[in-house]
């Protein structure tokens, strides 16, 4: 039996209609959506909108540990709306991810979009959680954004010993000490007096030769272009062959860190303290060659799935997601040069025009 949680503006069948998530849980879907930062434009939060429907479910409310549940959440919305794609990887709670399917779009009879997404979970320690809301966000007609937050999920994890502890044998504590135990000679203070004063000493003469020593030369600094710093950084990595020895994390932590740091160098977005909601929501506003901000969505949600829901992808999905950096990087590179190519052309015809301007004037 599935066990479901929705809310809408009509009456859903069987389904219950939304109400208000613990403020903790709301706080938590909103910063993990990047509402904090300065690149991410302002968004309403609201209870409902005309037309959309959000449902999340699971097919059990009761796991032991190590069991699978199925996590659903669906979102159904009139065509007028255009759906942002919800954060997925970060924002499963204390669950691991083992399978996943996200983005299912169906469109219905009635002209509305159906998008599914579904995941696998697991863990491995009991007790009581919650699978928090997600935020579904909105671009409305008007130009406006919308954010509604589905309903939290409750799942009890208990244990295999049948019992409220995990172990079958707990020790009674032992009785506290007496304060004469710990009692310290008084001598010891000065002796350690003596020793943080002399490292003391020590750290400050240290600092004073360094400040005072002038540099012979300054740092040196890379000429490259961005995209021959990253196609060489993409070289590197497929050199460590982390792929094959299974280490995907660290396989991912490198390969989103390169398409970031370029990503933020050619389009002049500090991207250092943003989370990757915040980085998406940021290229949202900026126009990306083709259909590269598509692509780029989907692979930075499957890597944090890997990061942090330890997700443990196929070695294919793997190598095609390398596939897919390298490739950005070059769409980004031939925009950026024909867009350069397009000034340095609006600016000869200008010089032109000018001294043609100044000879008739002459």
């Amino acid at each position: 039996m599935t066990i479901g949680r929705s809310m809408s503006m009509n009456s859903i069948g069987r389904h219950k209609r939304w109400t208000t998530a613990p403020t903790a849980l709301i706080v938590v879907g909103c910063l993990l959506f990047g509402l904090v930062g300065s690149a991410v434009a302002q968004v309403d939060t609201v209870s409902n909108l005309p037309g959309i429907t959000v449902e999340t479910s699971v097919d059990r409310a009761e796991m032991f540990i190590g069991d699978l549940i199925t996590y659903r959440l669906t979102i159904t919305y009139d065509s007028t709306y255009e759906l942002v794609p919800p954060p997925l990887g970060a924002n499963l709670g204390a669950f691991d991810v083992k399978d996943y399917q996200t983005d299912i779009i169906t469109r219905l009879d009635d002209g509305r979009i159906r998008s599914e997404n579904v995941f696998t979970l697991s863990t491995f320690t009991t007790g009581d959680y919650v699978i928090p809301p997600i935020p579904a966000l909105f671009n409305l007609p008007d130009g406006g954004r919308k954010m509604v937050l589905s309903e939290a999920v409750p799942i009890t994890v208990n244990s295999l010993l049948g019992s409220e502890s995990d172990s079958a044998d707990i020790r009674p504590l032992k009785p506290p000490k007496p304060p004469e135990a710990f009692a310290r000679d008084p001598r010891e203070k000065f002796i350690y007096g003596g020793v943080a004063m002399f490292v003391s000493l020590i750290a400050a003469l240290l600092l004073w030769r360094r400040f005072r020593r002038k540099k012979s030369s300054s740092d040196p600094v890379d000429r490259r272009t961005r995209w021959e710093i990253a196609f060489e950084r993409l070289a590197l990595l497929k050199e460590q062959n982390l792929v094959a020895q299974e280490l995907y994390k660290q396989y991912y932590i490198e390969l989103t860190e390169i398409a970031r740091e370029y990503l933020g160098r050619m389009y002049a977005v500090d991207i250092l303290e943003m989370t990757t909601d915040e980085f998406l929501q940021a290229f949202h506003e900026i126009s990306l060659p083709g259909e590269l901000y598509g692509a780029m969505h989907s692979f930075f949600d499957h890597a944090d799935l890997v990061k942090f829901a330890k997700y443990i992808p196929d070695s294919a999905r793997a190598e095609a997601d390398f596939d897919v950096v390298h490739d950005l990087v070059e769409a980004v590179r031939v925009d950026h040069e024909r867009r350069r190519q397009t000034e340095i052309a609006i600016t000869s015809d200008t010089n032109k025009k000018q001294d043609t301007m100044t000879e008739v004037a002459g």
